[in-house]
Parts: structure tokens; sequence; C-alpha cells
């Protein structure tokens, strides 16, 4: 078998901390270009100047914006690039955050594309390679960048310069791909081809192709270079329209959908406003695809002069009612793409008497439009809010038609879909994500049962089988809920079932559903990244076409999985407890003095005004909700997503005007500040008025990855005095009182959008709500930073002193210690805030955390621990070796014994 073929059954796979396999479902990935001093000017000023840590905010905002590889280079006349790539490489690799996703070295120099090779984790790509030295450079190159186990961009550029015609495109790639596949013997997979892409409308003869011609190569090399993979910069093509926005967008929108379709797969975007593909104004549309697609003579004239009368010109939304005029399958068809419910009741009806059977209006025009949904969504032409509403007026449509539907007979089912049974498992009170799946699966054709949140093995099991469910969903925010979906997967197999299970939620990923939930189930599994890839997943799982291929696939990959996650494990260098310990954070205590708070004990804030702690809100994660990837406030005017952030944007404004006026809900908090003294990893607390009176201990883990020279292992407790009694708080929040009457109302009427809205409010109400408490606590109630005057944007890059970390989250990921925090403060006492079995707050809307004062202290990531860590857990808090290996399943190093006896699947 040739090396091409047997790579058209793989995948390109690149990695950070967390995997990118480009599946057939990946779409288009997006490469965050701002970490390039020859792109950015602030990057560059600030890698000049030495200053290394602002050049890390860089990074992660392009992570936070939705940045799925992360470009980076160091090409400056003034610059020596070797020692500036290796040190902000090594830099990433100490930020979680950032070095979870894939890093492109790019550089035109080989010898910095080299160093950074040297360097990065996980498996990155080269920028790039190419021909215009010959083959024997080529060769030598290619040779190195395989043996690091690198991707590679290789540039259409030869001997004779640069590709300027689908010609020249499409052989040098060829030339490249054969030396690349049956010289160097490069895995297919890892080549990604960059075709040029130029400016387009110039005015010159010999670029009026060069749209088409980038078109024409990209689909060429996906159909005859197998596995390939094609980038490009998408914004050179409008270059001639400089300072012209409007023609711009609508260029970048349009040269994007046509070179997605003919199967561009990344590739960097211009981050100004353009319009929504089918939202482009179609006399604007034709000419921009007139120019591309080379179909006039005059079509650069047109496109100029079309330019000339929309130059300058802002959007305005023209409401056109048009539509009302159609057949009245259009009309519905219509309603559920743009989520117009003013007219579903009355389009409905006439569709029942026009079919004269209300079961027929559900499965005709209905589910015909919402499968025209369904389509866009898939081709991303729809994005998810857009969704959600179309799902409202659907229900709204099928609750009218309810009343005239015949009641099914005895034994009958009443329903041809196929079932999912959804369910956030016991002990997690989380839905957010899982009602998403819900909405999307259920605009796809598919019959949805939630079982909410809080449910136990049991009733999942007995409900799948009463219901006869084609598939179950599993769905967990905090990490307890791991354990428990790896039981209720042995459950399953112990009951023999063997329906699909599929595994979805904030903490799951990929590699823990193969090495913990697969092992114990023999039917098929399979991780859900989130809500779009759920329909293709649950289609091949449960077709008749696909299922036993695709069980067979899955459980190969899973095997495999399990196999190199073992092989890392067993290479990754961890130092032993007592090392790390011997390698904590240098600090100079001789010149501090802990600052003892001006105000000791608890403090409950009974009634937090809502309309303060808006002012407090990080809005990013609120887009990454609806699965909008941007940076807040730039996703706004986003190239793909912008105008469908605006509208959103805009809703929960509106929303939030109106739970405030309306008191819809109420905002509680409690923290308390106490002397601490530190007792190796641990915090012992003492109570403000009785100084040797023990009202608690925190019990704090260490990192255990082997450092480089000069980096600590941290622990949180370093930041306290190591001699001296020092002080700490610790904190909750919520602003979930009250929400459960109108959520039942949203529920009532089938509202999804606003349900799932006004969850998505009171979550970021209660992160803001922490943020304000922290700055109120650091400025007056403890009083070390009284000066302090930040404003939003700098609390959210948290630049004051000072951190408040979450039991749950990377330097503090055991949420038990959440028991002690609830009764240090009297938490349910306080403020109504109750801890499930598994350590989740409710309300939902609700965060619990410590604070530290030191101004050396920073937020960090764990990391994997090794057994000794464990066992001396166990020790300080008096618990088994067993139940703390339960706590701390997803950061141990090693598979515990009881989890490899029950691997016998």
């Amino acid at each position: 078998m040739k090396i091409e073929e047997q790579a058209m059954n793989d995948y390109l796979k690149l990695s950070g901390l967390e995997p990118l396999v480009f599946t057939p479902n990946l779409n288009f990935v997006n490469i965050g270009e701002r970490t390039n001093v020859t792109g950015s000017k602030k990057f560059a000023r600030l890698i000049l100047n030495g200053n290394y840590d602002e050049a890390l905010e860089v990074a992660l905002d392009q992570v936070r914006g939705g940045a799925q590889v992360l470009d980076v280079c160091m090409d400056e006349g003034m610059l020596d690039g070797e020692a500036a790539m290796v040190k902000f490489l090594n830099l990433i690799a100490s930020e979680p955050e950032i070095s979870r996703i894939p890093i492109m070295i790019d550089s035109s120099k080989w010898s910095i594309i080299l160093a950074g090779l040297k360097c990065v984790q996980g498996k990155g790509i080269v920028n790039s390679i190419s021909l215009k030295n010959g083959e024997e450079e080529f060769i030598l190159q290619a040779k190195t960048i395989k043996k690091f186990g690198a991707a590679v961009v290789v540039m259409a550029f030869d001997e004779k310069g640069q590709a300027d015609t689908f010609e020249r495109r499409i052989q040098i790639c060829e030339r490249s791909y054969r030396i690349l596949v049956d010289r160097v013997r490069f895995n297919p997979q890892d080549i990604i081809f960059d075709p040029n892409i130029f400016p387009v409308a110039t005015g010159m003869e010999e670029h009026r192709k060069n749209a088409l011609d980038f078109f024409l190569a990209t689909k060429w090399i996906k159909e005859n270079l197998p596995g390939a993979k094609v980038s490009g910069g998408v914004s050179n093509v409008s270059f001639s329209f400089r300072g012209n926005d409007r023609v711009r967008e609508a260029m970048h929108a349009a040269f994007l959908y046509h070179a997605i379709h003919h199967g561009m797969d990344m590739g960097i975007v211009n981050p100004t406003m353009l319009e929504v593909y089918d939202d482009i104004p179609k006399d604007l549309l034709e000419r921009v695809e007139d120019v591309f697609f080379d179909r006039k003579e005059d079509a650069t004239e047109r496109l100029l002069e079309f330019a000339d009368t929309v130059k300058s010109s802002g959007k305005k939304e023209v409401v056109n009612e048009a539509w009302r005029s159609d057949p009245v399958a259009k009309r519905i068809e219509h309603a559920l793409v743009k989520g117009i419910l003013d007219f579903i009741i009355e389009d409905t009806e006439e569709a029942r008497q026009l079919l004269q059977n209300p079961l027929k209006v559900i499965e005709g025009p209905l589910m015909d439009g919402m499968n025209v949904v369904g389509d866009l969504f898939g081709e991303g032409k729809m994005f998810l809010p857009q969704v959600v509403k179309s799902a409202r007026v659907m229900k709204k449509a099928v609750a009218y038609l309810e009343p005239f539907m015949p009641l099914p007979e005895e034994g009958q089912e009443d329903s041809s879909l196929k079932k999912i049974l959804l369910a956030t498992v016991k002990g997690d009170v989380h839905d957010i994500g899982k009602n998403i799946v819900g909405v999307v699966l259920a605009c796809n054709s598919y019959q949805i049962i939630d079982l909410g949140v809080m449910v136990d093995a049991q009733k999942i099991i007995d409900e799948a089988i009463k219901n006869k469910v084609d598939i179950i969903g599993l769905s967990g925010l905090i990490t307890p809920s791991l354990d428990e979906m790896v039981n209720v997967a042995s459950e399953m197999e112990r009951q023999g079932l063997k329906i699909p299970l599929l595994i979805g939620g904030a903490t799951t990923s990929r590699i823990h559903t193969a090495v913990k939930i697969d092992p114990v189930y023999s039917g098929t599994v399979i991780h859900v990244t989130d809500a779009s890839k759920s329909v293709p997943i649950a289609g091949e799982s449960i077709s008749e076409e696909t299922r036993d291929q695709y069980h067979l696939d899955i459980k190969e990959t899973y095997k495999r999985l399990r196999e190199e996650h073992e092989a890392k494990q067993s290479a990754k260098q961890l130092i032993s407890y007592s090392e790390a310990m011997e390698n904590p954070v240098e600090i100079d205590w001789t010149a501090f003095e802990p600052i003892e708070p001006k105000v000791l004990g608890t403090q409950i804030l009974d009634d937090l005004d809502l309309n303060e702690i808006r002012k407090y809100i990080d809005w990013t994660p609120f887009f990454s909700t609806w699965m909008l990837s941007g940076k807040y406030p730039k996703i706004l005017e986003d190239p793909v997503v912008g105008s469908e952030a605006k509208k959103l944007f805009n809703d929960a404004q509106r929303m939030l005007d109106q739970l405030i006026d309306e008191k819809w809900l109420t905002a509680k908090g409690v923290f308390g500040l106490f002397p601490v003294q530190r007792k190796g990893d641990d915090a012992i607390v003492f109570s403000p008025e009785k100084k040797n009176l023990t009202l608690g201990q925190f019990h704090f883990l260490r990192q255990q990855g082997k450092k480089g020279k000069g980096v600590p292992n941290r622990s949180l407790a370093d930041y306290l005095h190591p001699e001296k009694v020092d002080y700490m708080g610790c904190f909750a929040v919520t602003s979930g009182l009250g929400m459960e009457s109108k959520l039942a109302e949203f529920q009532k009427a089938g509202d999804d959008y606003n349900d799932i809205l006004f969850k998505a409010l009171a979550d970021r109400l209660a992160e803001a709500a922490a943020e304000y408490l922290h700055e109120q606590v650091r400025k007056n109630y403890w009083g070390y930073a009284p000066e302090e005057n930040l404003e939003n944007d700098s609390l959210i890059r948290e630049e004051y002193t000072g951190i408040r970390p979450a039991p749950g989250y990377p330097a503090c990921p055991e949420h038990s210690e959440k028991e002690t925090i609830a009764s240090l403060l009297e938490m349910e006492k306080a403020i109504g805030i109750t801890l499930t079995s598994s350590y989740a707050m409710y309300p939902t809307s609700s965060v619990s955390g410590f604070y530290f004062a030191h101004p050396d202290a920073k937020y960090f990531g764990l990391g994997k621990i090794a057994q000794d860590q464990v066992e001396s857990y166990a020790k300080r808090k008096g618990i088994s070796l067993e139940d703390a290996e339960r706590l701390l399943s997803p950061n141990l190093a090693y598979t515990p014994a009881k989890l490899l006896v029950n691997q016998t699947v």
C-alpha cells in the first residue's frame, strides 16, 4: 500500500497539551497571528524591549479569542531570533491555557525554525519550507522536520519564483508532494500547502484569475494529493480596496466561503468586520463573485464603480416582509431559519387546514424547515444562537398543534424519530451545554428525552430501557462527574445494554473517555467536543449502514489512545514529592511582613447590587457558551461571527435590563478573612477571636513535573509565610437565587433561546460578583491595595495584586476543599448555597474560592502528580488512598490499582 493511500485512513493530528485532530467535521481552523513580530507592532515592541510577560498576554488573548493554532515568528533584524524563539516557546509551555493549543513555528530562517523545533512541546507546524533553493535543501529540511514529528507548511515557490497561475501552483505542489512522500517518506497528512492568495481587481490583466486559480488549485490539491491540507492568508485578496471596509468585508466573507467549499482547511482571516455570506447584499455579492470567478470582461470596473457608491457607508437593517406572500411551506421555512415568531401560529394553522392532519404539518413543512436549519448549521452558514431561536419557533408551532393530535393507540409508538436520552450525571447541577446539544439534535430530527440534572445511574438506565432510546448522552461540568460517568458506563455494561454512549461537558476529554470510560463498556463510547459535532456522531453511531464499522473504528482509536497515553505517562518525567517540596516558589520572606486584614472574620453581603455587578462582567466566556469564538469586544466585529454576536449581545443587554428591573434574580456573597499558619503544603485556619482555636485546615497540592533551572514546583501554600502567622481568605457568591420560577416560565413556553440566555447571564453575573467582591476585599476589607484603580479589562487580565483560585480549577483541582469553605463561612445559612454529593454548588450560578494577598502570588496549573503525593494528601485529609485517587483522578500520572482491575471489557 502506498504511503498516501495509507494516510487516507488517518487524520492530521496536532497538539499542545490537548490534541487538535483534523477530522472531516472540523471545518475551518483559525490560526492566531498576533504573536508575530512582522505582523504585530505591539508584539514586536514588547519582544524588542524584553517584556516577555506582556508578550505572553498577547498569546493569551489569541487563545481566548478563539485561535486553534498559535503562529510564533521572531524574524526581526534587531532581534536574536533563535534566543527569542526559544525563550518565548519555553514561557508558553509554562502557561496551561496557552500551551494547550499547537504552535506554528514561523520563520524564513532555518536556524530559528530548528531552535523552535528543539523546544516546542506537542506536535506543531513549521511555516515554512519551499523549493526556492533547490531540492537538496528542501529534502534536508523536510527530513529534519519529520525527525521532530512536526507538520509542515509548503509554499508554492520553486527555483523560478512564486507560483502565480493555476498551472504553476499545481506543478510546484505536486512536485513538492512527490518529493516529500516518495523520497522523504513524509506522512501526507502532515503536509500543508499554501498555494498563494494574491489581490484581485487590481486593474492588471495578469491578476484577473488570482482568486479563481487559488480555488481551482485548492480543489486540485485535495483531489490529487491525498491527505494534504491547504492554508492561506485571506486578507491579501482585498488589498486593492484598502479603506473601504464595506467591500473588503464582503470580499473576505465570499472568498472564505468559496475557499472552504473548494477544500481550504486553515488560514488567517483579517479581523475586520464582514457580513455572514448569506447576508451580503446580492448586488455587491454578484460583483465580488464576478471578480473572483472572472465571469465578465468588465468585472473589475463594475466592482470599482459599486465600491465608490458604498464607501464608508454604514449598515442599515431593512425589514423585508415580501416572504409573507410565499406559499405557506416556504413561509414556515423562512420563519424557522430566521427565528421569527410573529406569524408562526397563523402559518401553522393554515398548514393544518391545508394538510388536514397536524402530524403531517410536523413531519412535512416544520421538519423540512428544521432540516434546512440543520444543513445551514452544519455548513457554517448559521450559528448556535440562530439555531436555538429556530428551535423556539418549532416548539411554539408544535405546542399549538398538540391539542389537535390524536392520542396513540396502546402499544403504538407516537413517533418514528430516533430517540436520544440526555442527562447531567448524579452530583452535578450544570446543564447549559446539555440543553444546547439537545436543541441542535432536535433540529436534526431527533426526539430528545431530557432527564435534567443530578440523575443517578439507575434512573438513566431505567428510562433508556423504558423509552427504547437509540443513544444515551451524559453531561458533566465538575471533575467528580468524570467518575460518575465511569460508574454509569459500568452499570450499563453490567446490565447488558449496548446503546451508544455520548460523553460531553467542560471537564470531559477525548483521552479521559478513552482511558477511563471506554474500557468499562463494550458498547460504542464517543467523546463529543461540542454541540456541532453531536449530529454527525449520533448519525454514524446508529445508522444501519455505518454503526458496525463506526463501533470498530472508535474502539480501535480509543485503544490506540490508551496505549499512547500509557507510553507517555511512563515516559513523563516527574520528581518525587519530597524533591518538589524542596523546589518551592522563591520568596524573600525577610522583606515581607504579612498584612493583617482591617476586618477579620466572616462578612455577609445580603443583597449585592446587580446594576453595579454587571459592570464587572467578562463577556468573552458568554460568547463561548454559544459556540461563538472570539474575544469581547473584538468578536462584535469578527469577520465570521460578528453579525450574530452583535444580535446576541443586544439580546443579552435587553434581558439584563429586564432581569435587574424586575428582580428576577438576587445576588448574595459571603467571605471570611482568617489568621493561618502554614504547615507543609497545608494551611491551618484559626479563629480571629480565639487565637488557639482551630477552625479548619486547607490541603493544597504541589506540581511534580520536572522543571528547568530556576523554575519552581508551585503550590498555593508557597504564598503563605513559612514561619509567621499569615492571613488568607475564602469566599462564596451566588447570583442564582430565584431563577427557578423564571426558568419554569421559559420551559413551559418551549423557549430554549431565553432559557439558555438567562442561565448564561446568571453564570456571568456570578463570576462578576466574585470579581466585584474580590476588589472590595483588596481595597477595603483586607485593605492591602487601597489605592488600586483598575478598569474592568485590567481586572479580567488579572492585573491586581493577589489571587483568588477556586477548588476545581488548575491550581487546586480537588473539589472537596469546598466543604471546608462551606464550614468556615456557614455558606448555606449565610447565603443559601448548598453542596451536592459531588461538591457542585447549588444554585448553579455560584462561585467559591480562596484569597491570597502576597504580591508574588500567581495562577498556575498543577499538572500530573505521582502516587507519593496522593498518599501524603490522603494522610493529611484523613481519607483512604482509594478516596484520594477518586478525588484526584484527572491529575493522576498513574492508573490506580482498582481501575486496572475494572478494565476488563
